[in-house]
């Protein structure tokens, strides 16, 4: 019997193919979950939904009406929402001299406003039962790296309104927690993960010795969405022990990749 038989778990930010919350539904349904995914795009969701026996809802967090929606359409399917988690991000690196009004807003849109929504939503829909909330939030919410201060800071944010929650309704039966990942092998960094120069620059900033997986936030997603879990208001640093240390420097990893002869001076 898996950890979350029974269970109803609705995953939002899945609707990219192997990223980090199609990783995370995959390991809830394993765990005996019927899990819902949802997001902007409906192939990936249907495909997905197919190949854990799940259920798929378009979403689209940026849209106060469209979290309402999705979240409304798991409870009359489904009947309640014990596990919500939000894997939703967008991972611009931009100067912060540079960061245009447009992309501001674009970022606060999509991961301070919507997990507010979304939360509003879930305290409603929880309220008379319970259950456990996971935002996934970043290592650079409490440690720096540079040209990443909008992401920073809205993820910075959101982890506190993780704290309001869990403080204000953990009476009414619900956990709310965040898990903060260092740099991760997703499709979202895909791209820089093919320089073995970056990879290695940022592996020396982690005791553990390794870049973390979705794998390892998805365990640690297993616990938090547990009966097991006596925790709320926390966030956990799912991340190898990288906030002991600190992230690579700009510099650091543009003279590693001169270094390698990955780029030329």
């Amino acid at each position: 019997m898996g950890k979350l038989e029974g269970k109803v778990a609705s995953i939002i930010g899945a609707a990219g193919k192997d990223n980090m919350g199609q990783v995370i539904a995959r390991r809830f349904a394993a765990e005996g979950a019927k899990v819902v995914v949802s997001g902007r795009h409906e192939e990936p969701l249907h495909q997905l939904a197919q190949e854990i026996d799940g259920d798929w809802v378009l979403c689209d967090l940026t849209r106060k009406s469209s979290v309402e929606s999705m979240i409304d359409t798991v409870t009359q399917r489904y009947g309640r929402v014990d596990i919500a988690v939000n894997c939703t991000g967008w991972g611009l690196l931009v100067p912060f001299t540079e960061n245009t009004e447009e992309e501001l807003d674009r970022m606060v849109d999509l991961q301070f406003k919507g997990p507010f929504f979304w939360l509003q939503k879930l305290i409603s829909t929880m309220e008379s039962g319970g259950g456990s909330i996971i935002q996934i939030s970043s290592a650079t919410a409490k440690i720096m790296l540079d040209d990443h201060a909008a992401y920073m800071g809205t993820k910075a944010g959101t982890d506190h309104l993780i704290r309001c929650v869990a403080n204000q309704y953990g009476e009414n039966g619900i956990r709310a927690n965040s898990i903060s990942p260092g740099i991760t092998e997703t499709p979202m960094t895909s791209e820089a993960m093919k320089s073995p120069a970056l990879e290695e620059t940022f592996r020396k900033c982690y005791p553990l010795g390794r870049v973390g997986t979705s794998d390892d936030i998805a365990a640690a997603a297993v616990f938090l969405a547990s009966d097991e879990c006596f925790m709320t208001g926390q966030n956990l640093q799912v991340n190898g022990g990288l906030t002991l240390r600190r992230n690579p420097l700009g510099t650091e990893i543009y003279d590693a990749m001169v270094a390698a002869g990955e780029v030329s001076v």
